[in-house]
């Protein structure tokens, strides 16, 4: 599984393309994958017959694994095939001529990936008895009478019980997201079972270890229970239970979802989040849309109103410049940005992402309405990129697309702000001395307290609100 960047450290493999046989060619996609980010097709490496693919579709692969071999001299029984992609941080492996295998990651694709390295892992070093032992704590720890694994090991070797506070032996082995995953599910690699080559701990290792010990919970050792015994059935089943059906469904928490979810999380615990809210008449701002879509300079290109409210934030943005920035936490500094990547939320089948038009401020509203009409049409095809979602300034999200007044948008990760645009419906309104039926919407605008003060938010929110009341100060602010 190749490195593609934005520091992703796992994908899930969506489809294969070639299958165990095929003939495959340097530069061919032979996979389509999804990363946190984005669905990226991965080329081959190389020329010759495919050998074998070791991860089904579906499976969650870390970045570094080998997920399918080639023979690149399939006349040649003398010769092994050889992987498509070396995994990362594992020891050098020598072919049958005695030639090393180049190391490290190597990158795959046009403009991802990382730069060559030098640098070697520590050999492993694992004593012959660690693994038996290991097993027969792990077997205590669960509750279980005995490991019957760890006694035709090591009939011989007698297992004692370090004592507590004492070091548990050597650091297990186990890459940085099978860490992270134990770290979030509250699992010590000490105890864990290694059964990956060289002793390393996996993924399915630690999803293991969690298995047992909630068997362990729910049927304690103290009470041992033959295994053969069956288990008596209670004389009444519960009402509650709906025949030919499940009450729940589970959904694996992976790819955008999950990207999403520790995205937002990071947010609303890191900047402090404000929200202010305006309505507005934009009767104006509808009228103007109708006309621009008679216009010949916007034949053939999508006119709707979030064209023209990205237009106002981007004329609010050049008149608050303060706004678009970024908080430097580590060089305690903020950032003011002389650009505006404009962000669009965009609900997808393969979840919620935000890409951004880059340099929107520099965009004329044809070109504006143009870069609207690709970003959408790309994201619903679930072929965005992960450059494309990197590297945005401010968000608009339209939660008036669901018949929403308004809401409190979390902010972006390393934006400064986010303006959601509430659903446009007729109301009563008070014009010119008298009640009359108008079309009106509510701006919600959320921003970082650390860099945005009041003052600064309401600016930026009036001028959005002014804008879309009066389109022509898109003319005299310009």
């Amino acid at each position: 599984m190749p490195d593609v960047g934005e520091g992703l450290t796992e994908a899930e493999i969506l489809k294969w393309y070639v299958q165990p046989g095929d003939t495959v060619t340097d530069g061919q996609v032979v996979c389509e994958v999804e990363t946190a980010k984005a669905a990226v097709e991965l080329p081959i490496p190389y020329d010759g017959v495919v050998h074998e693919l070791r991860f089904p579709e579906g499976t969650t692969v870390d970045v570094g694994e080998v997920i399918i071999s080639v023979d690149v001299a399939p006349g040649a029984a003398a010769e092994q095939p050889q992987t498509a992609q070396p995994a990362a941080e594992e020891p050098a492996a020598k072919d049958s001529a005695g030639e090393a295998e180049p190391q490290g990651r190597q990158p795959v694709l046009v403009g991802y990936g990382v730069a060559a390295t030098s640098t070697k892992r520590r050999p492993r070093k694992q004593p012959a008895a660690a693994q038996p032992a290991a097993a027969a704590l792990q077997g205590e720890l669960n509750g279980r009478a005995g490991t019957a694994t760890a006694a035709q090991a090591a009939p011989a070797a007698p297992t004692a019980v370090a004592p507590a506070g004492a070091p548990a032996g050597p650091r297990p082995l186990a890459k940085p997201p099978v860490r992270k995953l134990a770290k979030d599910l509250g699992v010590d690699l000490a105890t864990v079972t290694p059964t990956g080559p060289d002793g390393i701990v996996t993924r399915e290792d630690v999803h293991a270890a969690v298995s047992l010990a909630a068997a362990s919970i729910a049927a304690p050792a103290a009470v041992p229970v033959p295994a053969a015994a069956p288990q008596p059935e209670p004389q009444q089943q519960p009402e509650a239970v709906v025949a030919g059906g499940a009450r729940e469904t589970r959904i694996p928490i992976k790819g955008v979802r999950k990207a999403t979810a520790q995205a937002m999380v990071g947010s609303a615990f890191t900047a402090p989040h404000v929200t202010e809210f305006v309505t507005v008449d934009v009767t104006r701002t509808m009228r103007l849309v109708e006309e621009l879509k008679s216009d010949k300079d916007m034949a053939g290109l999508r006119v709707n109103p979030l064209l023209l409210v990205a237009k106002a934030l981007l004329v609010a943005i050049r008149r608050n410049p303060g706004i678009n920035a970024s908080w430097d936490e580590a060089a305690q500094e903020i950032v003011v940005k002389h650009y505006v990547n404009l962000g669009i939320a965009a609900a997808t089948p393969r979840g919620l992402i935000v890409p951004n038009i880059k340099d929107a401020h520099a965009k004329t509203l044809p070109e504006l309405s143009q870069a609207l009409s690709e970003l959408v049409a790309t994201a619903r095809e679930g072929k965005t990129t992960p450059a494309a979602m990197q590297g945005g300034t401010v968000t608009i999200t339209n939660v008036g697309v669901f018949g929403v007044d308004t809401g409190t948008p979390i902010l972006n990760p390393g934006e400064s702000a986010i303006l959601a645009v509430g659903a446009i419906k007729p109301q009563p309104w008070v014009h010119k001395g008298k009640v009359k039926p108008r079309q009106v919407t509510t701006l919600a605008l959320s921003f970082d307290h650390r860099l945005v003060d009041g003052e600064l938010g309401s600016k930026v929110l009036a001028d959005v609100a002014a804008v879309l009341e009066q389109p022509k100060r898109l003319i005299t602010w310009a």
